[in-house]
């Protein structure tokens, strides 16, 4: 496993129990607003934490805390997830995994040997507009893919969307209703402009936050007819 950071403690990541955070170094998504970009982009890589301190930092915790969440990067491109994730499961913990989706048939083979107890899945853009925000050519398929396992699984999960609103429009924001189905949890995420992927000039990009807004609140509104629970975060 290539770990390139470490959280101790927090409160806010997994919903209702204490957890560490591990952040996996590299991801095959360039998405320009990424605020992890020590994590994405190899020639900012820190020395990596080894994995068996990582271990022994969670044996000490054992009745402390409850959890750990992986998150990136993009947790499923280390070959070896799944020893580290069986290993976090022989001391007890439960487990959070944050994905984007791309990798369904690793997603399932860890669903279904049970090393995850939590998903959350990142949902760039609608399908059309998926490659020209990761920045990379992607078969959208398997998004959808990602989210159909997720939903049968029967472990808790969110989506979540950040709102790259340098690039969508409210329109665009609309057309993300096609991707929920009934039952779906699911938080819109300000997008924070600073020590991103990519350096922004607010100045001459496009910010249709008026409009975006009434399209939020169009969408909380519809969630709740659909029974799809859509809460916004830091917005």
């Amino acid at each position: 496993m290539r770990i390139g950071g470490l959280q101790r403690f927090s409160l806010l990541d997994y919903p209702g129990k204490l957890s560490a955070i591990v952040f996996t170094q590299g991801c095959n998504f360039r998405c320009p607003y990424c605020h992890n970009p020590g994590l994405v982009d190899p020639a900012r890589f820190s020395e990596s934490i080894p994995e068996e301190e990582v271990l022994d930092f969670l044996k000490k915790r054992v009745g402390k805390l409850n959890a750990l969440t992986v998150t990136g990067g993009e947790p499923l491109l280390q070959p070896d997830l799944e020893d580290f994730l069986k290993a976090v499961k022989e001391l007890g913990y439960l487990i959070k995994l944050d994905t984007n989706g791309s990798f369904p048939a690793q997603l399932k083979s860890i669903i279904d040997q049970g090393l995850t107890d939590y998903i959350a899945m990142d949902i760039k853009a609608p399908l059309d507009l998926y490659s020209l925000v990761v920045q990379v050519e992607l078969d959208s398929s398997a998004i959808i893919e990602s989210m159909d396992l997720i939903r049968s699984s029967s472990i808790p999960y969110e989506f979540r969307t950040t709102l790259f609103d340098k690039v969508l429009l409210s329109e665009d924001v609309e057309r993300l209703k096609l991707m929920l189905k009934s039952g779906d949890v699911y938080y819109l995420q300000e997008c924070r402009y600073q020590d991103t992927l990519e350096e922004f000039d607010n100045d001459s990009t496009h910010n249709p936050a008026i409009d975006l807004k009434v399209k939020l609140n169009e969408l909380l509104n519809w969630g709740s007819k659909n029974r799809i629970h859509i809460s916004l975060r830091t917005i």
